[in-house]
């Protein structure tokens, strides 16, 4: 069983020793074996700041990624070795933190990777993808767009980078003209080496507009456009939404099993939604520790946690 719930308490710690990996019977690639190391003696600078950005008028901000895998000191690896702060909550749960986002791992065998469910996969935005290829990553290059590149963790999960010096399409416009402040910073270029961007969503072709609409209303989201990109902008993530043919596999389950949003104000959010016809996987709640948390899944698929109590990790 997936445990639901986050628990709270953390403490800093340092990765100290390259993690052994095996998947599926096979010895850590060489490419990894490199990365590993560097992460083990700390070669790569960790992140300037970690905070999740400050929530919307609605108390809305980007909080974590929660990846159910294999072997997590692997995964562990990789993700601090991609310029992420390890941090362990309550002496149990691993955790890597980016200014944005917290990537939180739970051991456990998942039913399949991003591609082939509703989120498609997640993308940061980094100073330098040729700067992570020399430190030891296998990047893949897209070759037709201009810095746009993958890497893959351990366990085969694509993660988009995006390098602020090249790509030309990380700006976001909003529907009908206007400004938004925290929107603009896709408009404007990063002062740390790694920060979260977007989730992709693949919905039906002729829910894209619903979709877009949903998140904007419920979550208090920008309306408009990355790229060629229906999207909504939130506090530290941009949700991309693309129509495809058929529906996509629920999050639920899958390596990426959920996505979380850190809300100001938790309990009466939530009763807002209800209000709304929203229906809750798991009513919102406390720990014993007072963090707050709920569970609901959008229309198309999406798992997704609510939590207040992420912030200022």
């Amino acid at each position: 069983m997936i445990p639901e719930s986050l628990p709270t308490g953390m403490a800093p710690t340092v990765v100290s020793t390259m993690p052994r990996f095996e998947v599926e019977g096979k010895a850590m690639p060489r490419t990894l074996q490199r990365v590993f190391a560097i992460a083990a003696l700390g070669i790569i600078a960790s992140v300037a700041r970690a905070e999740l950005s400050a929530p919307n008028a609605a108390g809305v901000a980007m909080g974590h990624l929660h990846y159910v895998v294999r072997d997590v000191a692997a995964n562990k690896a990789f993700w601090v070795a991609l310029g992420g702060r390890s941090v362990l909550f309550n002496g149990t749960t691993e955790s890597i933190v980016f200014p944005d986002v917290v990537v939180l791992l739970r051991q456990g065998e998942s039913t399949g990777g991003t591609q082939g469910s509703v989120v498609n996969h997640v993308a940061f935005r980094v100073k330098s993808v040729a700067t992570i290829e020399k430190a030891g990553f296998a990047v893949e290059y897209n070759r037709e767009f201009p810095g746009v590149a993958s890497v893959h963790t351990p366990e085969g999960e694509r993660i988009e980078l995006f390098d602020d010096e090249l790509a030309t399409n990380l700006g976001f416009t909003i529907d009908g003209g206007g400004a938004d402040a925290t929107a603009e910073r896709h408009n404007r270029k990063i002062e740390v080496p790694i920060i979260a961007h977007h989730i992709h969503l693949n919905v039906p072709a002729d829910q894209v507009a619903a979709a877009k609409e949903w998140y904007a209303t419920h979550f208090g989201g920008v309306r408009g456009k990355r790229w060629r990109y229906d999207a909504v902008d939130l506090p530290g993530i941009n949700i991309n939404i693309s129509g495809v043919d058929g529906s996509q596999a629920p999050t639920r389950g899958r390596m990426l099993d959920h996505i979380g949003f850190e809300v100001t104000n938790l309990e009466a959010f939530c009763k807002e939604l209800e209000a709304a016809g929203i229906k809750f996987d798991r009513p919102y709640g406390t720990l014993p520790s007072g963090f707050g948390l709920a569970f609901l899944t959008d229309p198309w698929g999406t798992y997704i946690e609510l939590t207040e109590g992420l912030r200022g990790l």
